[in-house]
Formats: C-alpha cells, structure tokens, sequence
C-alpha cells in the first residue's frame, strides 16, 4: 500500500508541472484569440467612422433630403447629389438575384443529396464549387457580350409586349429602352455568381441531416419532397438562411459585374428592362475622377457608408427572424 502510494507522488508531481507549464501556453492562446478578435471589432469600426466622416460633408450640404434625392450633378458650381437612384439600384438587384438564385440553388442541393448517383455527385458538385472561383469581372464580360444580347433578343423582345399586357405587373416589363443593359440583365448575373455560394451551402447542411431521421420519415411513408419538406428543412433551416445571407451579402457589394451590365444610368428604372445604377457601380466609376476632399468624394463616401447600413440592417433583420422563427 505505501509503495503505491509513493509511486503515485511522483506521477502527480509531473501532473502538475505539466499543469502549470501548459497553463502559460493556454494564457497565451487565450489572448491572441481575444486579440484577433477584438482586432476586427476595430477594423469594422475604422471602416464605419472612416465612411461616416468622410460623408459627413455632404450630410451637411443636402442635409437628410440627400436620402431620396435623385439628383447627380458633378459639374462645378452646380453640384448636386442624392442617393435614392443608387440604393433603389442596389437593393432591387440584390432583392431580385435572390429571388432568381434561391429556386434553382434548392433544387441543386436538393438533387446533389437526394437524386443524384453516386458517380454524378462529385462533378456536378465540383462544377457548381469552380464557379464561384471565377472573377466578377470575367462574369461581367460574359454578361455584356453574352448574357445582354441574350436578355434582349430572347426575352425582352420576345416576351416583353406579351408580359407588360399583363394586369397589375405589366409595369414591370414595360420599356422603350433597347440597348440590352437593365437592371434584369444586371440581376441575373447577380444571380449566377451566388448561385454557388448558396447551393454549396444548402448541400453540404443538407448532408449533416442524420440519416436516422430521414430514414423514419421514409418508413411512414413519406415521399422525397415530404422528407425534404418535413425533416431536412426544419433540421436544417438557420444554416440555409445563413447561405442565403451570404448570397445576398455578395450580391449587394458586387461591382465590376453590375458595372458592365446594368447601363450605369443615374435615373429610377421604370421596369425591369430600363437601365440604372448602383452604389458599388457609382463609387467605381466615379471616384477615381473625384478630387481629395471634394463634395463629389464626400458624396461617394456618403453611399458607401449607406452600403454599409444597408448590409447591416438586412442581416440583422434575418437574424431577428430566424431568431423568432426558432422561438416560435
């Protein structure tokens, strides 16, 4: 008995110099860690108040008005700027790629998981991940010297007569505007370049289901649709919100893309089809021809920070719904 016990002195003894010599190693870590992120805390910051002062002149021009003024004037001594047509711009394409990129990246994931062989998955799957490897601005070439002339022929003037006699939605496809550039054509390449990132997502959620669940909705009968509907989504719903967010985060910020694509018109589109602008197409365009400490370059960084308020308020709106979804 009092071998053991002075053969175990020793082991507790190394115990704990182990102990305490890992524990400075553990403190370390723990404050890089806290340093890394407190670090972005204060990039985020600097980036929020390096935008916010540098509209601030601005601000102080046009005063709130500046919010829902269509105004863009740069010509000296007649300056004039508001940023109603760039923030239109940008949210409706956003707003509208999602709406075209949601369906067809479901359906992706939904095939990928449930219908697919196992020899098409890995080069379906390979092929939807390298699309989000391209460029945007190879996305934007494509689009002007593919994807509009598409837009034109194909849609706008083979169906747009036929949809702006619709009641009610007629408005929307209605335009005297033939160029090809239009905010539909700038969406659907919005659209193509989130598709991966969401699909990517959905399908990878999507296989962390355990198959035990889907297995017992299978044996009551329930159909593929009735499983993805009854089991997968629910499991599954604050990650795929998360991918959608994220498509739609990428979508707001896009520039180069929607540059070439959307006509860069400094007016409100009165359809689908009319040309516009926005907010990363504007400051692209425009800011290398601004002069340092200008009201244009105020004006600029003005939109920027609207940019940033914008990106903000739509992912804290869908935290808040997924948050009370999840309550409820």
């Amino acid at each position: 008995m009092q071998s053991s016990v002075a053969g175990a002195a020793p082991v507790a003894q190394a115990t704990v110099r182990r102990r305490s010599a890992g524990s400075l190693g553990d403190k370390v870590f723990e404050q890089l860690c806290r340093g890394a992120g407190l670090l972005v805390l204060l990039i985020l910051g600097a980036i929020i108040v390096t935008l916010f002062v540098g509209g601030l002149p601005v601000f102080r021009e046009f005063g709130v008005p500046f919010l829902w003024s269509t105004a863009w004037n740069p010509v000296e001594g007649r300056e004039e700027y508001g940023a109603l047509v760039a923030v239109f711009g940008t949210v409706a394409t956003a707003v509208l790629a999602i709406a075209l990129a949601v369906p067809v990246a479901f359906g992706i994931a939904f095939f990928l998981t449930e219908l697919a062989p196992g020899w098409l998955k890995r080069p379906v799957g390979t092929a939807i991940e390298l699309l989000a490897a391209i460029p945007s601005i190879i996305y934007g070439m494509w689009g002007l010297f593919v994807l509009v002339p598409f837009v034109q022929l194909h849609i706008q003037l083979a169906f747009g007569e036929a949809l702006a006699a619709l009641p009610l939605v007629g408005w929307l496809f209605e335009s005297s505007n033939y160029a090809g550039t239009s905010v539909f054509a700038a969406s659907l390449v919005l659209a193509i370049m989130i598709l991966p990132f969401i699909a990517a997502t959905m399908r990878d959620v999507f296989e962390q289901v355990p198959p035990v669940y889907k297995e017992s909705a299978y044996g009551l009968g329930a159909t593929r649709w009735e499983v993805m509907r009854g089991v997968v989504l629910p499991y599954t719903r604050s990650s795929v919100v998360g991918g959608i967010m994220l498509g739609l985060g990428r979508a707001l910020g896009e520039t180069m893309a929607v540059t070439f694509v959307i006509g860069n018109a400094n007016r409100l589109p009165g359809s689908l089809f009319d040309p516009s602008t926005t907010i990363a197409s504007v400051v692209a365009l425009e800011f290398p021809e601004s002069l340092m400490g200008s009201l244009k370059q105020s004006a600029l960084l003005a939109l920027g920070f609207l940019l940033f308020v914008i990106s903000f308020v739509v992912l804290a709106a869908s935290r808040w719904m997924l948050r009370s979804r999840l309550k409820g």
